[in-house]
C-alpha cells in the first residue's frame, strides 16, 4: 500500500506542469546570470529607462513647503499647545506672563509620578503591577535618567491619545464598508506598516521643521495603523447576537455603535492601545534626530561620541520605561469592566483620588522643599562607568574570539551571499518572483509582486535592494534556525515555555534602537553588527508563533495518533509539525518584516544598503529620496507578506483547515 502511494505520488509530481515551468524559470535565470554580456539591458536595469521619481517628489514637497508654509507654521502651532502643556506638566514648568512679574507653575513632582504610576498599576493589575511599574519609574529617577524619560513620556501622552482616536473612526470606516477596507485601507495599513521609520522623518523634518511637532506627526503617522486593524478586528468579532440585540432594544446606528459594539469590542481594541504605546515609544526614541529629545537623543550623542557606558545606562532607561508602559497597558486590556458603584468619588475610584492626591500635595510641597521638584544629585546613582568597564573587559579578553567570529561571517557567509544576489539579474528575480506569485495566489498576486519588484528597478535602486535582501535574507533565515527550536522545546515543554516566554516577551517590549547598543560597542560597526541586532530583534516572532501554532494542534488528532502506536517524534514529525507549518510560515513572515525595520535603523552602523539611502536623505533633508528608498523597502516587505501569506493560505487548505 505504502509503495503505491509513493508512486502515484511520484507519477502526479512528474506530471505537474508547474515542475517544468520552474525548472525552464531557473535555467533561463541561470543562463542570464552566467552569460551577462548576451542581454546587458536585462542583468544591469539601463540608466536610461531610470524613472527619476525621487526628483519629482522632491520638486513636489518643495512646492507645498513654499506656497504653504502659512499652513505647515499654523497647524504646527496647534499641535504645540498640548504638547508644550503636557512638556511643562512632566518636565518643564509654567510660565504665563513675562519678565520678573511671570507666574511660574512647577511641574509634577517626580515622587508623586511615582506613587501615581504605582497606584495606577495596583488599580489595572494588582500588586504586582502595581510594583514593577513603580520600581521602574523609581528606577528613571534613581539612575539619573529622569528628565530626559519625561520628555519622552510627554510625547507618548499626547501621541497615544490621538493615534487611538483616530485609529478607532478609521478601523470603524473600514467596517461599516468593507468595500473601502478592501480597496483602500488595508493597502494604505500596508504600506504604512512596512514603509521604514526613518522615511516618515525626511517629509517631516521638512514641511515642520526640526523640533518636537514633526518627531510627534512622525510618531502619530507610524503608530496608528495598529490601531485601525485592532479596530476593524474587534468589530466583526463582536457575535451576531449582541448586535441584534441593540438592534431589538430600539437602538440608533449611532448607539449601536457606541453603546453596543464597541464596549463589545473592548478586550480586543485594549491590545490595539498596547500596540500604539509600543509603537509611539519605539518611534518616538527615532524622532530623537528630528528635534523629539528625551532618551533616544541621549543614545544618540552617546553612541556617536563613543560613550559606551552612557549609552547604555540611557539604553536601560528606555528599557525601563518600556516595560512601566507595556506591563500598564496589557493590565488594562486584561481588566473587565465592573459594575458602577455608587458612593462618593472616592468610594468608586479610591486609586483614581490617591494618585491625584499624591500628585497635588508633593507637587505642591516641592514649591519649597527643591529635593521633591528635582531627583536630588545625592541619590542617583551612575553605572555608566561599570558598563564601559564591563565592555572594555570583554573587548579585551574575547577580542580574538569575537574577531574569529566577525571575519568567519564575513568570508563564508555575508560576502559570498552579497555577492550573488550583487549579480542577480533584475529581470529574473522579476520574473521568478511574479511566477512565484502566479504558483501561490493566481495571476493578481503575480503582477503585485512583479510590479512592486519592478519597481526597485525602475527608480535605480536594483542594487541597494539587493543589498537589503541580502541581510534581512540571511537574518531571517538565522532567525527561524535558532527560534523555531526554542519555539519547538517550549511547546513540548511546559517547564521552557514558562522559561521562554518571559523573556520573549521582554525582548518583545524593546524598542528596535535598544538592541544596537551592545553589538556595536562589541563588534563595531560593520554588516556584521547589523546581522546580530536584526537575529536579536526579529527572533521572537519564529520563537511565538512555532509554540503557539505546535500548541494549537488539536488534541484528538495526538491522541489518534498515540492510540495507532506512534512514537512521540512520531507524532511530531507526522502530526503537529505539519499542521502547526502555516502558523510557523505566518511567524517567518513577521520575522521577515522586524528584520526589514531593524535593518533599516542598522543603516547607522554602516550598512550599504536602503536603509543608508533613508538615512543619507534624513541628513541632507532630501525628502524624494527618502520617501523612494522607503518605498523600495515597504515593498519588499509588501511582496513577502503577500507571497509569504499565499503559501499559508495554500498549506491550510490542503490540511482542511481552511
Amino acid at each position: 500500500m505504502t509503495a503505491i502511494t509513493h508512486s502515484s505520488g511520484a507519477r502526479r509530481a512528474a506530471t505537474d506542469p508547474w515542475i517544468w515551468v520552474w525548472l525552464g524559470a531557473l535555467l533561463l535565470s541561470a543562463l542570464l546570470y552566467v552569460f551577462r554580456d548576451a542581454a546587458p539591458w536585462a542583468v544591469d536595469y539601463p540608466k536610461e529607462w531610470i524613472v527619476p521619481l525621487s526628483a519629482w517628489i522632491s520638486a513636489v514637497m518643495g512646492w507645498i513647503k513654499t506656497n504653504f508654509t502659512w499652513l505647515t507654521r499654523g497647524f504646527s502651532g496647534l499641535i504645540a499647545i498640548p504638547l508644550d502643556a503636557a512638556f511643562g506638566l512632566l518636565a518643564k514648568s509654567f510660565k504665563i506672563g513675562h519678565g520678573a512679574d511671570a507666574l511660574v507653575i512647577p511641574r509634577l513632582s517626580w515622587v508623586g509620578i511615582v506613587i501615581a504610576v504605582a497606584l495606577a498599576g495596583l488599580a489595572l493589575g494588582g500588586r504586582s503591577i502595581g510594583i514593577v511599574a513603580g520600581a521602574c519609574f523609581l528606577y528613571l529617577a534613581i539612575f539619573g535618567q529622569w528628565e530626559s524619560s519625561m520628555l519622552t513620556l510627554a510625547l507618548i501622552a499626547i501621541c497615544v491619545p490621538f493615534c487611538v482616536v483616530t485609529g478607532i473612526l478609521v478601523g470603524i470606516l473600514g467596517y461599516r464598508h468593507p468595500a473601502i477596507d478592501r480597496l483602500l485601507i488595508t493597502p494604505i495599513l500596508d504600506l504604512m506598516q512596512t514603509m521604514p521609520t526613518f522615511a516618515y522623518l525626511v517629509p517631516m523634518l521638512l514641511l515642520f521643521g526640526n523640533n518636537p511637532v514633526s518627531a510627534l506627526l512622525a510618531t502619530g503617522i507610524f503608530a496608528t495603523p495598529p490601531m485601525v486593524r485592532a479596530t476593524i478586528l474587534a468589530l466583526n468579532r463582536v457575535p451576531q447576537e449582541i448586535g441584534d440585540f441593540g438592534t431589538m432594544a430600539g437602538c440608533t446606528r449611532l448607539q449601536k455603535l457606541w453603546r453596543v459594539l464597541v464596549p463589545a469590542a473592548r478586550p480586543t481594541l485594549m491590545v490595539g492601545v498596547n500596540q500604539v504605546i509600543m509603537l509611539s515609544l519605539n518611534m518616538v526614541i527615532i524622532s530623537s534626530m528630528i528635534g523629539a529629545g528625551g532618551l533616544g537623543y541621549d543614545v544618540l550623542l552617546a553612541m556617536r561620541a563613543l560613550k559606551v557606558g552612557q549609552a547604555l545606562e540611557a539604553g536601560l532607561a528606555i528599557v525601563a520605561l518600556a516595560i512601566a508602559l507595556d506591563q500598564l497597558s496589557q493590565a488594562a486590556a486584561r481588566r473587565r469592566p465592573t459594575h458602577r458603584i455608587e458612593g462618593t468619588l472616592w468610594q468608586r475610584h479610591p486609586y483614581l483620588v490617591s494618585a491625584l492626591a499624591a500628585l497635588a500635595v508633593t507637587t505642591l510641597i516641592s514649591i519649597g522643599w527643591p529635593p521633591l521638584y528635582k531627583v536630588p544629585s545625592s541619590i542617583t546613582i551612575s553605572t555608566a562607568p561599570i558598563w564601559k568597564s564591563m565592555v572594555d573587559w570583554i573587548n579585551l579578553n574575547f577580542f580574538d574570539i569575537i574577531e574569529v567570529v566577525r571575519t568567519f561571517m564575513l568570508l563564508h557567509i555575508l560576502n559570498p551571499t552579497r555577492a550573488f544576489l550583487d549579480g542577480m539579474p533584475w529581470l529574473a528575480a522579476t520574473g521568478l518572483l511574479g511566477l512565484a506569485g502566479w504558483r501561490l495566489g493566481g495571476p493578481k498576486l503575480a503582477i503585485l509582486a512583479a510590479g512592486l519588484t519592478f519597481f526597485c528597478a525602475a527608480v535605480g535602486l536594483w542594487e541597494k535592494t539587493m543589498a537589503t535582501v541580502y541581510l534581512c535574507g540571511i537574518g531571517s533565515i538565522i532567525s527561524a534556525l535558532i527560534g523555531i527550536p526554542i519555539g519547538v522545546w517550549g511547546a513540548r515543554s511546559d517547564k521552557a515555555h514558562r522559561i521562554i516566554t518571559p523573556i520573549i516577551d521582554t525582548l518583545q517590549t524593546l524598542p528596535s534602537f535598544v538592541f544596537l547598543i551592545p553589538v556595536v560597542m562589541l563588534f563595531r560597526v560593520g554588516d556584521v553588527t547589523a546581522l546580530i541586532a536584526v537575529v536579536s530583534f526579529a527572533i521572537v516572532p519564529a520563537i511565538r508563533y512555532t509554540d503557539h501554532g505546535i500548541r494549537q494542534v488539536p488534541p484528538a488528532l495526538i491522541e489518534a495518533a498515540r492510540v495507532s502506536g506512534c512514537t512521540r517524534q512520531q507524532i511530531f514529525r507526522r502530526v503537529q509539525f505539519p499542521l502547526a507549518l502555516p502558523e510557523i510560515m505566518l511567524g517567518i513572515n513577521q520575522t521577515i518584516l522586524l528584520a526589514l525595520s531593524m535593518l533599516i535603523i542598522a543603516a547607522m552602523v554602516g550598512t550599504r544598503d536602503l536603509g543608508q539611502e533613508v538615512f543619507i536623505s534624513l541628513a541632507k533633508a532630501d525628502s524624494g529620496r527618502g520617501i523612494v528608498a522607503g518605498l523600495a523597502v515597504a515593498f519588499i516587505g509588501i511582496v513577502a507578506d503577500r507571497l509569504i501569506g499565499a503559501g499559508s493560505a495554500r498549506a491550510r487548505r490542503r490540511l482542511g483547515l481552511a
